[in-house]
């Protein structure tokens, strides 16, 4: 029997829109109604996530930052692992030398340098990876994106890496040269104490060893008192692998990469024909054939 799912949200629970469709909100609220707990595991922050389930009408519990943080749908803290300072100052120069822009998810909100080069750098990676009709709708889908993750933008790293009063959770890196990035990962992975995941082939997002979503949601399912043998994970990319291989009944998405695909017990349909929806009808039906 399962009796929590544990969903992706970017490729999975959400369309290419970025939004949630009727369907899959109607499948949780479902899934709810016969018993099963939902929770949304995901790289966004917590502000990132709350706001597509705030405007399908859901409250589900929240992994955060690729596990850095676990939440409740009002905010509360239930789990929290931020990187060592001395780490993220590892991590910097780093990314510099291989001029990879990159954003840092902390206590006091999701940073990023210089605005200009923000929305240049994101506007050159959705426009390439993305289906957008025209340039007007990659720029509304940037700027979409600053404002709905609430970005500060600080101009220097620098006084945020000397000030105690900040904990930083997670650094998302992006560029479309393939080969920095994998020469930046080769060289982070040396730093140790670090998770190094990605949920698109043109980015690395590095958290504290600690916080990865599958370590997180065992931590979620003991807090209630089950197992994950009793757990469904479904996701699309890497920085789902923790999970998907934890959990009891794994699903990935058929948008997922065949790699993925081959690690899990059961292949749904794609984010935008409503596999998430698909793949909870099929375990609320397995749950009946069990009883």
């Amino acid at each position: 029997m399962i009796k929590c799912i544990a969903t992706d949200m970017d490729g999975t629970l959400l369309n290419m829109d970025q939004t949630i469709s009727k369907e899959n909100a109607e499948a949780i609220r479902t899934a709810r109604k016969r018993g099963v707990e939902v929770i949304v595991c995901t790289g966004r922050s917590y502000e990132g996530a709350r706001f597509p389930l705030t405007e399908a009408g859901l409250e589900c519990f929240l992994i955060c930052m690729n596990g850095a943080q676990i939440r409740t749908f009002d905010g509360e803290i239930l789990s929290s692992i931020p990187l060592d300072p001395a780490i993220v100052r590892s991590v910097h120069p780093i990314l510099e030398k291989y001029q990879i822009y990159y954003e840092m998810y902390t206590n006091k909100g999701q940073l990023s340098t210089e605005y200009e080069h923000a929305v240049a750098t994101v506007a050159d990676i959705l426009s390439k990876i993305g289906n957008f009709p025209s340039f007007k709708k990659v720029m509304e889908g940037v700027i979409t994106r600053f404002a709905k993750g609430k970005i500060k933008f600080v101009g220097d790293y620098g006084p945020i890496f000397s000030d105690p009063s900040y904990e930083i959770y997670k650094i998302i890196a992006f560029s479309l040269n393939e080969e920095k990035l994998e020469r930046a990962r080769e060289e982070l992975q040396r730093i140790g104490g670090i998770a190094i995941s990605s949920s698109w082939h043109n980015n690395l997002e590095i958290t504290d060893i600690r916080a990865q979503k599958g370590i997180a949601l065992e931590t979620f399912v003991a807090l209630k008192g089950w197992s994950l043998k009793e757990t469904m994970a479904i996701g699309d990319n890497y920085n789902d692998v923790s999970m998907l291989e934890r959990a009891g009944f794994s699903v990935a998405m058929g948008n997922a990469p065949e790699d993925i695909k081959k690690i899990c017990h059961y292949v749904t349909d794609t984010n935008d024909n409503h596999g998430f929806s698909k793949a909870v009808y099929k375990i609320l039906e397995m749950n009946e054939q069990a009883i």
